[in-house]
């Protein structure tokens, strides 16, 4: 078992016994799983997307010298990379670490995480042909993923974990582009001249991506999200056509499961009403809309996930505290809500103020 440098809550070699103060429930029935659900809770539940890192020193600490891909299928980096912000911020969910290309990785698709620049494929995906390299993905692919998730839910007893993945769209235009684009040229293309080869490809990202999430769940996973970071450069209707069935069938793929499922998107102001209708139980809403409204977009039978923009963190805390309070108050017209950020947590943003931020939350939600 490796050693880890001293969290700045606890001291020492990493253990199974927690050193922060749980809120004293179960899983099953915590605050974050309560307000997914849409039920009752005591005060309003807190976690940051990507707050697993970047932000963090402690996690620069251990991934110093450890390529991107080979920290996500370390399993005791996995773990302690999970837990370190959990430790830190008393949040009300640990979000697995790992990265939305792990499962392409796991099939053999021959990609790298460069830093910097983010995933790049070697062979683009633009031909019949190409698709051959997409095979479905089996629990024996990411062993490293059940062995991690095991080992978190011991140690994070009451605290619940979130497994996720990306969706298939996001997955699809990384495969098509080679890497991250601007304006996506290469897969709207395919997407409006080659609608059979983008059915066929969203088809098996979406069987894989639901197989990876199925995993996660098996191994003791409490809810499920579902990223998908390109999808507001799609207008509604070509989301409703080449979009949503497939987002729909991994949602209806996962309801005999009983957790949270969530839906994230960045810049789906337009689209949310679709996001409500792909079938998850909670809607993430990026900063662009205000909570109030999204509840009116999204509609009924759904929670809500967010949605302080990541950048408010960078200002002084007398500018922090207010905006957060008007995202609990605007939160309050949705059926559930969790509060989040509108977007991941950037690397520049100073720890203490997320930390804040937390206390915060639980305090005035709690009023």
């Amino acid at each position: 078992m490796p050693t880890f440098p001293a969290s700045p809550l606890r001291g020492g070699e990493r253990t199974g016994t927690p050193a922060w103060e749980p809120w004293g429930v179960n899983p099953a029935d915590s605050t974050f799983l309560r307000a997914c659900r849409r039920q009752p809770v005591e005060h309003t539940p807190v976690w940051f997307m990507r707050q697993a890192g970047r932000s963090l020193p402690e996690y620069l600490a251990v991934r110093e010298g450890v390529p991107m891909l080979t920290a996500c299928a370390t399993p005791d980096l996995i773990v302690e990379i999970t837990m370190q912000p959990v430790r830190r911020y008393g949040v009300d969910a640990a979000i697995f670490f790992s990265d939305i290309v792990v499962p392409l990785k796991a099939i053999g698709v021959d990609l790298d995480i460069k830093p910097g620049v983010g995933p790049v494929i070697a062979d683009p995906i633009r031909s019949p042909e190409a698709l051959a390299v997409l095979r479905d993905l089996e629990p024996g692919d990411v062993p490293y993923v059940t062995e991690a998730i095991g080992s978190l839910v011991k140690e994070l007893g009451e605290v619940p974990l979130i497994g996720f993945a990306g969706a298939p769209f996001t997955l699809a235009s990384y495969l098509i582009e080679g890497g991250p684009s601007k304006n996506h040229d290469h897969t709207k293309a395919m997407m409006y001249g080659r609608p059979d080869l983008w059915h066929a490809l969203m088809t098996r990202l979406t069987d894989i991506t639901l197989a990876y999430l199925r995993v996660q769940a098996a191994a003791g996973a409490s809810a499920l999200q579902l990223f998908d970071s390109w999808v507001g450069a799609v207008a509604p209707d070509d989301y409703r056509t080449f979009v949503l069935p497939h987002t729909s069938r991994i949602f209806a793929g996962l309801a005999d499961l009983g957790v949270p499922r969530i839906h994230f998107g960045v810049g789906t102001g337009e689209l949310l009403g679709l996001l409500g209708e792909a079938g998850a139980d909670v809607v993430g809403v990026d900063w662009r809309v205000p909570l109030d409204e999204a509840a009116r977009r999204v509609g009924p039978g759904r929670a809500l996930q967010g949605n302080l923009d990541p950048a408010i963190l960078l200002a002084p805390w007398e500018v922090v505290a207010p905006r957060a309070r008007d995202i609990l108050a605007r939160g309050r017209a949705a059926e559930g809500h969790v509060f989040n950020l509108g977007h991941g947590v950037l690397p520049s943003t100073d720890p203490d103020q997320l930390a804040r931020l937390t206390a915060l939350v639980h305090e005035e939600s709690a009023r």
